[in-house]
C-alpha cells in the first residue's frame, strides 16, 4: 500500500512540478523584478528596518517578530536536506537555478507581502489575519480561489512545514545516536505542543530566541568548511555553473542528469526552501505591527535572501565543495539528503557533525512552529476560530507520523502540495501588479 501510494505521489509531483509551474513560477518572479524596478535593489533598506525591533501601527507582532517567524519556517529542512536532495535529483547545476530563484524571488516576496498587509482584515477577537486567501477574496473579488489557497495551505501545512521537517530530524537521530524514530516523534511533537498551542505571540516569541543563534551557528560552519578547502572553490562554481546549462555531464551516480532536471529540482527545491511565490509567509508579514504595507513588504523580502541567496547558497557550495556529492554508498548508490550532508561536515571532525545536528536541530524545531501558524490561519479562513485548536492538536500529532513515514512519500507530498497552493498565489500577483506597483510608488516618492 505504501509502495503504491509512493508511486502515485511521485507521479502527481512530476505532473505539477511540470514545464507550465516552472514557467509560471520563475516567470512571475522576473517579471515582478521588472515591473517593480528591480526591488532587489533595496534590500539592505528591509534589513535595517527588521532589526528596528519598533513597534508601529495596528497588529500582533513586531517587524522584527513577524520577519523571525517567517524565516523560522524558512529557514529549515530546505537549507540542509532539500539542497542536498536537489544536488542529488538535479545534478550540481540544480543549485544555480536554486539560487537564482532565490535573487529573483526577492521581488515576487515583496509583492506577496505588500499585498497581504494591504488586504489584511480584523477579526471579531480583535487578531489581524491576513495572506493570498484576503488578497484573492478582496483584491480580486474571487474568493473562491481564496478557499482554494486555503484548502492548499492547510494541507500543504503538514508536508512541508511538519512531517518533512520531523522525518529528517528523526533520520538523524536514527543514524548518529540510534535513537528509535518513534522517539524522537514524540519529543519533538511535546515540544511544538508547549509553544503552539499558545499561538503567535508564543510562536513569535521563541523564533525571535532561536533564529539569529541558528543562523548563526550555520553560518560559521558553513564559512569554516569553505576555508579548509578554499583552492577548490573556483572549480566548485565552475561544475555548478556547466552542469547547470549542460555544458558538463555530472560525476559520480549522477551521469545524465540534464538541464530540465536541474531546473526542475533546483526551481522546486528553491521555493520550498525560501518559499517565494508559495503565498504562506505573507500570512504572517499580515500579522506585523506596521503604519505601511511597503515598510513591512521590504522586511519580508530579505527572508529570501537570507534563506536562498546566502544560506542556501553555502550549503550548495560546501555540498559540491566536499566532493561527497561524488560519494557513492555500499549499495552503489550515490548520497541523498541528510546522509550527503552529514558526509560533507564530517571534513570538520567532531565539531562539523555537531554544528549540522545542532543546526538541523533548531531548523526544524523552529519550521513547524511558524508553518502551525500559516496552516491553522487557512484553516480559521475555511472554517472560523473555533478551528485553531482542533487544527494545532493535529499539528502536534502529523509530528510523530512525519517522523516514522518514508522520506520519498513525505516529500511528494509536499511537493503537489506547494506546486497547487502556488498557483493562485501567483495568479493574484500578477492580476494585481498594477497596486504593486502604485503603491511602491508611493512609499518611494514620499
Amino acid at each position: 500500500m505504501l509502495d503504491t501510494i509512493e508511486q502515485l505521489l511521485g507521479s502527481m509531483a512530476g505532473w505539477v512540478w511540470g514545464p507550465p509551474l516552472l514557467v509560471l513560477l520563475f516567470g512571475t518572479h522576473l517579471f515582478l523584478t521588472v515591473r517593480l524596478g528591480f526591488i532587489q535593489r533595496y534590500v539592505w533598506r528591509g534589513i535595517k528596518l527588521s532589526l528596528a525591533r519598533d513597534t508601529e501601527g495596528a497588529g500582533d507582532v513586531s517587524h522584527f517578530g513577524a520577519l523571525a517567524t517567517a524565516l523560522a519556517a524558512t529557514i529549515g529542512t530546505g537549507n540542509i536536506v532539500g539542497v542536498a536532495t536537489a544536488l542529488g535529483l538535479g545534478g550540481p547545476g540544480a543549485l544555480l537555478w536554486m539560487w537564482l530563484t532565490g535573487v529573483f524571488g526577492i521581488s515576487t516576496k515583496y509583492a506577496e507581502a505588500l499585498l497581504s498587509v494591504k488586504y489584511r482584515v480584523t477579526t471579531a477577537s480583535g487578531a489581524m489575519a491576513g495572506g493570498p486567501m484576503y488578497v484573492l477574496e478582496r483584491g480580486m473579488n474571487a474568493r473562491w480561489l481564496g478557499l482554494v489557497f486555503a484548502a492548499f495551505t492547510a494541507l500543504a501545512g503538514f508536508g512541508i512545514g511538519n512531517m518533512v521537517q520531523a522525518n529528517s530530524i528523526a533520520d538523524l537521530a536514527e543514524q548518529t545516536v540510534s535513537l528509535p524514530r518513534w522517539m524522537t516523534g514524540v519529543g519533538l511533537a511535546g515540544l511544538t505542543a508547549l509553544v503552539v498551542l499558545r499561538g503567535i505571540r508564543s510562536i513569535a516569541r521563541v523564533c525571535m530566541i532561536l533564529v539569529p543563534f541558528m543562523a548563526a551557528a550555520y553560518v560559521l560552519g558553513c564559512l569554516v568548511l569553505l576555508a579548509m578547502h578554499v583552492e577548490r572553490i573556483p572549480d566548485t562554481l565552475a561544475v555548478i555553473v556547466q552542469s547547470a546549462f549542460g555544458v558538463k555531464a555530472a560525476a559520480g551516480g549522477l551521469v545524465g542528469v540534464g538541464v530540465r532536471e536541474a531546473m526542475r529540482y533546483g526551481i522546486a527545491r528553491g521555493l520550498f526552501s525560501n518559499e517565494s511565490g508559495l503565498g504562506s509567509a505573507p500570512i504572517v508579514a499580515a500579522a506585523a505591527q506596521t503604519r505601511d504595507p511597503v515598510r513591512q513588504a521590504l522586511v519580508s523580502a530579505t527572508g529570501t535572501f537570507w534563506d536562498t541567496v546566502v544560506v542556501c547558497a553555502l550549503t550548495g557550495l560546501v555540498l559540491v565543495n566536499s566532493g561527497a556529492w561524488t560519494v557513492v554508498d555500499s549499495t552503489g548508490e550515490p548520497l541523498v539528503g541528510a546522509a550527503l550532508t552529514r558526509a560533507a561536515f564530517a571534513d570538520l571532525s567532531f565539531v562539523g557533525p555537531l554544528i549540522l545536528n545542532l543546526g538541523l536541530l533548531t531548523f526544524v524545531f523552529s519550521t513547524i512552529l511558524g508553518w502551525c501558524y500559516y496552516g491553522e490561519k487557512a484553516a480559521e479562513y475555511l472554517f472560523g476560530p473555533g478551528a485553531l485548536r482542533p487544527y494545532r492538536v493535529l499539528w502536534v500529532i502529523a509530528v510523530v507520523l512525519g517522523a516514522t513515514l518514508s522520506l520519498p512519500i513525505v516529500w511528494n507530498f509536499s511537493d503537489v502540495m506547494n506546486g497547487l497552493m502556488a498557483v493562485p498565489n501567483l495568479i493574484s500577483l500578477l492580476w494585481l501588479n498594477k497596486v504593486l506597483v502604485s503603491e511602491t510608488k508611493r512609499h518611494m516618492t514620499s
